[in-house]
C-alpha cells in the first residue's frame, strides 16, 4: 500500500473526516497495550517506530547487533517476519528460507546474528533463550504487548518526522506520539532533521542522531554512471536521492511497494529498460534479498550502514540494560 499524500501535509479535510476512526484506533491500541507481556530472563531491546512505513529500523538493529557482538554478548534478533508465510517461532536459515517464507528483513538480520521470526513475540523470545541468546534485539514490535521490553528505542525519519501528527487512518501514526514517548527510553533520528523533531523532543528523553552511509567501495564505482534505480522499501526516494548525491546519473527511478516480491517478468522489463538506456540496474540490499538468486548478478547492490553522530550515547543506553560484556 502507498501512504496517502495528506499524511505528510498539515491536517486538512481528509484528516478531520477520519479523526473519529483515528480516535477509536488510538483507544483500542491503549487498551491492548495495558496487557502485561512475558518477561524474558535476558535483556530485551526493542527498535520500533511510531509511524507506518520505513524509518530505518533494520539498520539500527544491525548496528546494535554488531555492537553487542563486539562486546562479547550473544544477542539474537527477533522479528515478526512481515511478508513471510511462516508463523514461527523458527530460526531463519538463508540456505533454505526465502522472503516468501520469513520476509526480507529477517534474511538481512540473519547475516549478522542468529535471527528468529515469530508472530507470537514471546514464543520467539523463549525459543531464542533456549538456543543460548544472552540478549534479544527486536526489529519492530514496539506496539506489541506480548513481550516485555527492557529498552525501547523509537526510530524517526528525519525528513518526515511524525507526518501530520494524526493517528491512522487520519495520519501515519500507529499511536499518539505522547503515548509512544512515555514507553520509550530514547529516540533515534535517521538522516538530517529537516522538520525539527529533535527540538520538539529536547529534554523529554535522549535524542540520538544517525545517518545511513553507503558502502564507499560501491559508491565510488557509481559516480558518473548512468543508472536505472528501483526499490521496494518504505521510502524508495531515499535510494534515488542517495545515488544522485553520489554523482550517479539516475536516468530512471522506479518505485515499488514496500516488501515487494519481484517476479521474473518484472525484472526482465527493468533489465530491458536499463539496456535500452545504457544504464546499470541499482537497488538496495533489502531489495536484492527479494530477487531470485540467478538475477542478482545483473544488479548493482548499494549497501548502507548506520553511522552515529555520538556513538557513546547508544553504547550508554545499551549498557544500562546489558551490564555484562559491555560493547
Amino acid at each position: 500500500m502507498k501512504a496517502p499524500g495528506f499524511w505528510t501535509r498539515p491536517p486538512g479535510l481528509a484528516a478531520a473526516l477520519l479523526s473519529p476512526v483515528a480516535a477509536v484506533w488510538a483507544a483500542v491500541g491503549r487498551s491492548r497495550l495495558r496487557r502485561q507481556g512475558w518477561r524474558a530472563p535476558v535483556p530485551v531491546v526493542c527498535v520500533g517506530n511510531l509511524t507506518a512505513g520505513g524509518t530505518g529500523k533494520t539498520p539500527v538493529v544491525l548496528d546494535i547487533l554488531d555492537r553487542l557482538a563486539a562486546g562479547g554478548v550473544a544477542a539474537h534478533a527477533l522479528s515478526r517476519g512481515h511478508g513471510g508465510r511462516m508463523r514461527g517461532p523458527v530460526r531463519v536459515d538463508a540456505r533454505i528460507h526465502t522472503p516468501v517464507d520469513v520476509g526480507d528483513e529477517p534474511l538481512l538480520l540473519a547475516q549478522a546474528a542468529p535471527t528468529w521470526i515469530a508472530r507470537d513475540r514471546a514464543a520467539g523470545a523463549r525459543a531464542a533463550v533456549e538456543s543460548g541468546a544472552a540478549a534479544i534485539v527486536m526489529d519492530d514490535g514496539f506496539q506489541n504487548p506480548g513481550l516485555a521490553k527492557d529498552l525501547s528505542l523509537l526510530v524517526v525519519d528525519g525528513a518526515t518526522g511524525f507526518g501530520n501528527g494524526r493517528v491512522m487512518p487520519a495520519g501515519p501514526l500507529r499511536e499518539p506520539v505522547a503515548d509512544g514517548l512515555a514507553r520509550a527510553r530514547g529516540v533515534v533520528i535517521v538522516g538530517p532533521d529537516r522538520i525539527g523533531v529533535g527540538a520538539r523532543l529536547a529534554g523529554r528523553l535522549p535524542v540520538l542522531a544517525a545517518r545511513l552511509e553507503p558502502d564507499p567501495a560501491v559508491a565510488a564505482g557509481l559516480a558518473g554512471q548512468r543508472v536505472l534505480a528501483f526499490a521496494g522499501i518504505g521510502r524508495p526516494g531515499k535510494l534515488f536521492d542517495t545515488l544522485r548525491d553520489l554523482g550517479a546519473e539516475v536516468v530512471e527511478a522506479v518505485p515499488f511497494p514496500d516488501h515487494h516480491l519481484y517476479t521474473p517478468a518484472e525484472f526482465d522489463r527493468l533489465l530491458s529498460r536499463a539496456t535500452v538506456r545504457d544504464a546499470r540496474l541499482v537497488t538496495t540490499a533489502k531489495d536484492a534479498i527479494r530477487l531470485p538468486a540467478r538475477l542478482r548478478a545483473h544488479v548493482t547492490v548499494l549497501p548502507v550502514r548506520l553511522a552515529w553522530d555520538d556513538p557513546a550515547a547508544i553504547d550508554a543506553l545499551l549498557r544500562s540494560v546489558i551490564p555484562h560484556g559491555q560493547p
